[in-house]
């Protein structure tokens, strides 16, 4: 294997992205009570592999400057409840080698 390419593969991946956080969010919860009510497992919180969504306080929370755009949200999401669109041009996640 390549020496390069195995040091990328022992290394954290978001060692190799830059995000530049918009102050807009782009993405938000649809129905708030939907999760409460409805959604038992709240798939959200565990499928998203930068940990977007976190519960607290009777509620789904997001940071959505933690966002990596990789739309496991949102099909994790049983009830399609999730309203996620990229980020305005100039921000979002930046892949850099």
């Amino acid at each position: 294997m390549d020496n390069d390419l195995q040091r990328k593969n022992e290394e954290n991946p978001l060692n190799f992205v830059k995000i530049v956080p918009d102050d807009q969010p782009h993405i938000w919860i649809l129905n708030d009570n939907l999760c409460l009510t409805e959604c038992e497992n709240k798939p959200c919180t565990y499928v998203c592999p930068s940990r977007v969504y976190y519960w607290e306080d009777q509620s789904i929370k997001i940071l959505h400057t933690r966002c990596i755009e990789c739309g496991a949200c949102i099909w994790g999401c049983p009830y399609e409840n999730i309203n996620w669109n990229y980020p305005r041009g100039g921000y979002g996640i930046c892949y850099q080698y």
